[in-house]
């Protein structure tokens, strides 16, 4: 099965090919012949199974079809909203839309992505050059909507992707506001790790009454003779860990990952101050600069290889000797990804990664996707400050010394606060 196979169109054919694209993933190869036909879709798939492509590309194929224009002339056309994509974090959103941006090269489609925690300025300015699909979480999209931005009267397809985590992140109530303000005529998605009973209850009154549905299981292996260990870490701290490290083992090669392509450039600047040869590979960089980090890498010249997931797609480096996750990935299927470049052929490998407070999110989701839970290496000398700690031991009191009252008053003061710092998050 190919996707030509699957009858897309050649403008996101061409777009697929020159990612290197050819066969789709179960999920995709489902999905998308139920996706074209116009029906709802109910998925059951975790992240890493190939789902965003499974709706992007045919999403991007219905509204490039569907829209009365010169197909010729497409980019000069002003763009109307089609298409609504809601995801839980700001890292999903941004992710979904640089594929979106990627599959629909050649169709002159635009698309947005909007979410909180950084001014509105930039976002409100690409909504009124106009959009044909916008990616957003919850909140931000909810505030640019009442402030007149956005309007959603013509949305004909709607996404909701991860809903277990909106469940999780306390986004419930945002989703249900969000699809009271669609139209009742639209095709629907509905994307989710886990079907608990509110998450059934949730596709209800989002699908229609006879929806496509799509269970996929991911693998969920981590490669066997891989040594995996955690170091809790301050994220201020992480540069002095990774030197630190480097110094303790520098004949081993090692590949760091980043979750950024400006984190990736700024990761070499402070190896190579420390006297280490550290090269990076990213989308900024020239296929040519590419080719020759990675050969310099692989013939021992340089000792340490710094990369984002993207760009190390394809990286297939013998003996490679201990991969680093300098940031751990939000996505869990990428952590399998990332510590798999290592022990390969039988060869035994290592796999260390740095958390910070705001990445155990990420390590509880990696650590639930691997079934095991990953060492956590305590003896290096930049731990993170005490509230930070993964785990707090507090002296317990007897009951007896305080009020039932207060005590229940100080969980539910608990829970508030951490259903709002999981609203910031996503947000």
């Amino acid at each position: 099965m190919t996707f030509k196979d699957l009858e897309i169109i050649d403008p996101i054919l061409r777009s697929l090919q020159e990612k290197g694209y050819t066969q789709p993933t179960p999920i995709q190869e489902q999905s998308i012949p139920i996706l074209l036909s116009g029906k709802d879709l109910l998925g059951c798939a975790q992240t890493g199974t190939g789902k965003t492509a499974a709706f992007s590309i045919p999403i991007l194929q219905n509204i490039y079809l569907n829209t009365p224009s010169d197909h010729q002339s497409r980019r000069r056309r002003k763009p109307g909203l089609k298409a609504l994509i809601v995801t839980p974090t700001r890292e999903l959103a941004i992710q979904i839309g640089e594929s979106l941006t990627d599959y629909g090269k050649h169709t002159g489609i635009r698309n947005t992505v909007i979410f909180g925690g950084v001014k509105q300025g930039a976002q409100t300015q690409a909504l009124q050059r106009g959009t044909d699909i916008l990616v957003a979480t919850p909140g931000r999209l909810l505030d640019l909507i009442s402030q007149g931005f956005i309007n959603l009267r013509e949305i004909e397809y709607f996404v909701l992707d991860e809903a277990d985590r909106m469940l999780d992140m306390g986004f419930i109530h945002d989703v249900r506001k969000i699809i009271n303000l669609l139209p009742s005529k639209r095709q629907s998605l509905f994307f989710s790790a886990t079907m608990a009973p509110e998450i059934v209850k949730l596709s209800g009154k989002i699908l229609g009454g006879n929806p496509g549905k799509v269970t996929i299981t991911p693998r969920q292996n981590t490669a066997e003779k891989v040594d995996q260990s955690i170091y809790y870490v301050d994220k201020k701290s992480k540069s002095k860990l990774l030197v630190h490290l480097m110094e303790e083992n520098p004949e081993d090669s090692t590949l760091v990952f980043s979750r950024t392509k400006h984190g990736a450039d700024k990761i070499v600047k402070i190896l190579k101050k420390a006297g280490i040869n550290a090269l990076a590979i990213h989308g900024n960089k020239s296929q040519g600069a590419r080719q020759k980090a990675l050969g310099d890498f692989k013939s021992g010249e340089a000792s340490v290889l710094v990369a984002t997931d993207i760009a190390a797609r394809g990286i297939d480096v013998s003996g490679l000797g201990r991969v680093i996750n300098y940031d751990l990935p939000n996505i869990p299927e990428t952590y399998v990804h990332r510590i798999g470049r290592t022990g390969r052929a039988n060869a035994e490998g290592t796999a260390l990664s740095f958390c910070d407070v705001e990445e155990k999110p990420y390590l509880k989701d990696i650590q639930k996707l691997i079934n095991q839970r990953i060492p956590v290496i305590d003896g290096h000398p930049f731990l993170p400050q005490p509230d930070t700690n993964t785990e707090v031991k507090v002296e317990e009191k007897p009951l007896g010394n305080r009020k039932k009252s207060s005590f229940k008053s100080q969980q539910s003061g608990n829970r508030y606060r951490k259903q709002k710092r999981n609203r910031n998050a996503g947000n």
